[in-house]
Order: structure tokens, then sequence, then C-alpha cells
């Protein structure tokens, strides 16, 4: 399975959503909580090609995108293979 990153912030509901689909699928992520750190968030944004909002996700070093782009990746039945694609 490919790493995966989430960049987070305290008491977002959206960021506990797609955890909350990763979790349910049995993937292991690196969370990086942006709540107070300027430069995680910065760094965030480079990565995310100018996204600010979180959460930001991101398989094996892409950007897939917020928690709506990650539902709809598994609701079209993509996220299990983007996980799993060597």
């Amino acid at each position: 399975m490919k790493d995966v990153e989430i960049y987070t912030t305290m008491l977002c509901p959206f960021c506990s959503r797609a955890k909350s689909l990763l979790k349910k699928k049995g993937v292991h992520f690196k969370e990086i909580d942006v709540t107070t750190d300027l430069r995680g968030r910065e760094d965030m944004r480079k990565r995310a090609g100018g996204a600010h909002t979180v959460p930001q996700i991101f398989v094996g070093g892409k950007h897939i995108g917020d928690c709506d782009q990650i539902h709809q990746l598994d609701a079209n039945g993509k996220l299990d293979k983007l996980l799993n694609a060597s």
C-alpha cells in the first residue's frame, strides 16, 4: 500500500471525515497537523498547488485533493486502486 499523508487542523469536520474513511479502509497514514504550524501550512500549500483548505491528502507523494475528492474517488471505485497501485 502506498504512503498516505493528510494535512489537518484541530476540530475540522472535513478532516475527521477523511480520516474516518481512511481508517475504515485500514489505511495507515501520516497526519500533519497545521493548526498552528505556519511553515507546515505553507509546505501544504506548495505541495497542493496552492490549495489552502484542509484536509489536503497525498497518496504516494501525489496530491489527490481534499475531503470531497477522496470520497468521490471512493464512490467511483478508484480509491482502492490508487492506494494499492504499484
